[in-house]
């Protein structure tokens, strides 16, 4: 017999998101090592921040310093950090804020269970297509080096496989696109679906409404 029940709270989600003057989401960015996520979700939120926008920044290499520092890599452990960062991404979500996850996330039913959290409309798939052969050259990391050299297993592009999401809500080519051409792509989807309220101008609108 299940002995846990939800307890309900008195401020709800849509209380803080009145609150906070925009909606909140999750920007789940998927891609392979290399690909630009890490660069791309740090320069949405700065942009997210300048505009008033109250955002979090999970970053999939930050969460295993901690939370999920007991997991290694292999299709279990895997699975299991896309379901711990989505969890924590739903109550940031709750809290009002948009929560920006950057994770190489290579399977789509992995991605699917994670937006199977999310009220729709909250889970915004965004797939940063990078050719393998690009994120190889840059190797920001050396961790294609070191798969190659057969010093890391089950590595997504070398001797795993990384599956594009079928149906994304943002794609941005990163072999093609510009940082900046990048976030302003999710930023437009981001107002199209109406998640950065009235208050989120762009730093330049703001100061030329001021003047």
């Amino acid at each position: 017999m299940n002995t846990i029940v939800w307890q309900p709270t008195p401020v709800t989600k849509a209380d803080r998101r009145r609150l906070n003057g925009h909606s909140s989401c999750v920007v789940w960015l998927t891609g392979l090592s290399g690909s630009g996520k890490s660069t791309i979700a740090g320069a949405l939120e700065l942009a997210l921040h300048e505009r008033g926008v109250h955002t979090y920044l999970l970053d999939g290499d930050n969460l295993r310093h901690g939370l999920n520092r007991d997991l290694g890599f292999s299709t279990r452990d895997r699975a299991e950090n896309i379901r711990r960062t989505a969890e924590v991404a739903k109550l940031f979500v709750d809290a009002g804020l948009i929560a920006i996850c950057g994770l190489i996330s290579p399977y789509r039913r992995e991605r699917e269970a994670a937006r199977s959290l999310f009220e729709p409309g909250e889970f915004i798939e965004v797939f940063v297509d990078c050719p393998v052969q690009v994120c190889k050259a840059r190797d920001p990391k050396g961790l294609y080096r070191r798969a190659l050299a057969g010093e890391i297993q089950h590595f997504t592009g070398v001797d795993d496989p990384y599956e594009p999401p079928l149906h994304p809500d943002v794609v941005v080519k990163t072999d093609r696109m510009s940082v900046k051409e990048c976030v302003e792509a999710i930023l437009h989807h981001l107002q199209a679906k109406g998640c950065l309220g009235a208050r989120a101008e762009a730093p330049g609108d703001r100061a030329a409404a001021e003047r």
